[in-house]
Formats: C-alpha cells, structure tokens, sequence
C-alpha cells in the first residue's frame, strides 16, 4: 500500500516543513478556481460546517469563569495563570488529550477533551473574553509524523502569545512582559522559531484537521467541503491544498491532483509534504527522472531530522519488514535518544521478533521519557502485558 501524507494540526511535536529559500516549482501560476470539483462532490444531506462565530463562542457557563475567575485581577500575567490552573484543574475542566477532538471552544470546555488546535481555540477566545491581549503564534518544529491506517499524518503546533495592555502610566523600557501559553512542555523548552499567524489561518488550520480526519475515514465528500473551505478562508495555507491534492488523488482525479500539488509548492516552497506526495504521484505515472530530483532533494533536507528515520521504521512497520524497522528506529535514537515515541516503536519490533526481554526495556524507557497522563496509561498497560508474556 503507498504512503500518503496527510498535514494536520494535532498536540504532538510538530510543524509542516523546515523553511526553504529554494523554490522548486518551475510551473506558471494555476488559477485556484481551477482546482475546484464541486461537480463531484456534493454537499452531503444535514450537513453544515461550522462558522468563525461558533468555533471561537463562548456559552453563559464561560462568561461567568471568565468573570469570577479571571477577572478578579488586572494583571495580564496572573489571569493567564489562572487560566491554565482553571483549564487543568482535576476540580474543573481537567481536560485530557484526544487527537481527533476537533471541537469548538464550547465542546472542548464541556467535553474535556482536546486537541492542540480545540484547546488553543478555547484558551483564546476565554482570554479574549478576559479583555487580554492575545494572538496565535504558530511554531516551526521538526516534521513530525503519525501514523493512522494506511496514512501518515504530520502534525503540526499553534501557542497563544500575550501581549502586556498598554497603559499610559507604564513605560516598558527594557526587555518585554509577553506571556506565552504553550500546552506541550517540549516545545515550551526548546527554541524552535515562532511567528504570529492571524485568526483567519487558525480558522483554515480547523477547518483543515476537520477535512483530514473525514479523509481518514473515507468521508470523502466531507473532507472535501472542509478543504474548500480552509482555502476559501485562507488561500495561502498552502499544507491544505496539498491535502485536497491527496483527495483528488485517492478518488483519482490524478490530473488536478497534480495541479494541487503544485499550486500548494508555488504558495510553499517549504511544503515538503506536498513535495512528497508529488513525488509518489510523479512515480505512479512513470515520471521517475523528476520524482527522482524531487526524492533527492527531500533527503538531504530531511536526513537529520529523527522524525524522519522514525517514520520509516514505522512504515517498514506497517509492511512487516521488522528489520528495516529496526535499522530505522536505531539511526533515530542516534540523532535523538529523548524521544519517548522512538522507544515505544522499537518495543513494538521487538516483540513481533520475539525479542521480550529487549521490547520491556524499550517499553520502560519510553515510559520513562514520557510526560503525558494519557500516554503513561497506555504504556503501563503495554508494560504489564510484556511482563505477563515473558512469564508464561
């Protein structure tokens, strides 16, 4: 089965491609009216996607915490505390993570689950409501990759900055009072760079892990409704195009699959994700000579990147090649030996090679590493099943 990437913005470690100042597509610019197939996907019965206004809401139940909670205080700095103490709290909302929770600010706060993109969705418009001054800021990470189904999925990462309220009395001289609210303590410690993205990218990035995850599930008319809308609300995101790409591929529309590949590269010459995806296309086709120069140049961007070893051991994985897996997993570790999802994949090669005693090494060593409640309990339970085996 041929891997195809999928960009969606989830609460992993993180973002759509490293910067580039090449520019690789040689092709004049396409009309995005173009690449538009409304004729063949038709909007489905009930169906309805939701506004800016609903996704970014608040209900009485909201207003009221903002108005008790946070607004006992004018200090930029403590609401925001009492922000995240309010959204973690076991006596709150205590919220738990979900990737596929691509929820409103309102679910999310009722549900209590979320995703990167629902949880950054809620934290801003409670802090809006807070009279703070807030913005997305969008943070450029490593290429990072989940596998789901015949799918990989590369994640990406969004955080809320908060600016200090000007007030005429107070004259910042040196250094700066911003506030950032970031819910993945990996990033939080590292020094990845950071831009401020506006609200209407955050509404495509929503409507685009909406139209990802209907895509996974083969909701194809779905996925497609949400795409366009992404792109009508943002044009220039370009990982959504390349998902709309993907769909044209799989229903194959291969022609303007090819153009949406390409106009998303013309946006982003960064997009390696669309690059890919080109490039399995272009090799389909028999179009080697040019998917060869675009593979040669995705490795040399991408060969010290763990994540990138990572997900090929995880699809030599999927292929029952646990040999190549392993081989993959072990040039990850060497580029990064902190990665708490690197150990629970090679536990995974080792127990289908009937290697125990090393996958319950591997399995506590990732529980070792990881930081997330969620995850601990999945690897206690994969813990405790190793052990059961190697007993009987």
């Amino acid at each position: 089965m041929k891997r195809i990437i999928i960009s969606l913005l989830l609460f992993l470690p993180l973002l759509f491609s490293c910067q580039s100042t090449s520019d690789y597509s040689a092709s004049t610019k396409i009309p995005a009216e173009s690449l538009y197939l409304d004729q063949l996907f038709t909007v489905p019965d009930s169906f309805y996607i939701e506004s800016e206004h609903e996704i970014f809401m608040l209900d009485d139940e909201m207003h009221f915490m903002v108005e008790n909670t946070l607004n006992t205080t004018k200090d930029p700095k403590k609401k925001a505390m009492k922000l995240l103490r309010h959204i973690f709290s076991q006596e709150k909302i205590a919220l738990n993570y979900s990737s596929n929770a691509n929820l409103t600010a309102r679910d999310t706060y009722h549900s209590q689950t979320a995703n990167c993109m629902s949880l950054t969705i809620m934290a801003y418009a409670l802090a809006k409501e807070a009279n703070l001054n807030v913005e997305f800021q969008q943070v450029d990470v490593p290429e990072y990759w989940v596998r789901n189904g015949q799918y990989n999925l590369l994640t990406g990462h969004v955080n809320l900055l908060i600016k200090p309220t000007k007030y005429p009395e107070k004259n910042l001289v040196f250094g700066n009072d911003n506030i950032q609210i970031d819910f993945d303590p990996f990033v939080v410690k590292q020094t990845f760079r950071k831009r401020v993205i506006s609200k209407k990218t955050v509404l495509a990035m929503f409507y685009n892990n909406k139209g990802g995850q209907a895509l996974v599930n083969e909701q194809y008319n779905v996925a497609y409704q949400y795409f366009k809308a992404a792109t009508l609300v943002d044009s220039t995101f370009s990982p959504t195009w390349g998902n709309l790409a993907v769909l044209y591929r799989l229903t194959d529309n291969l022609n303007t699959a090819e153009k949406a590949y390409r106009y998303a590269i013309e946006i982003s010459p960064s997009n390696l994700t669309a690059l890919t995806n080109l490039a399995l296309l272009l090799r389909s086709q028999q179009k080697n000579l040019e998917a060869d120069e675009i593979e040669s140049r995705l490795l040399l961007k991408r060969k010290k990147n763990p994540y990138y070893h990572a997900v090929l051991a995880d699809e030599a994985y999927y292929k029952h090649d646990y040999q190549q897996a392993l081989m993959h997993y072990k040039r990850a570790m060497r580029l990064n030996k902190n990665i708490h999802e690197f150990y629970f994949g090679i536990a995974k090669v080792y127990y289908q090679m009937n290697r125990l005693p090393e996958a319950e090494r591997a399995m506590r060593k990732a529980l070792s590493l990881n930081k997330i409640k969620s995850t601990e309990y999945q690897y206690v339970a994969k813990l405790n099943f190793l052990k059961a085996e190697k007993t009987n």
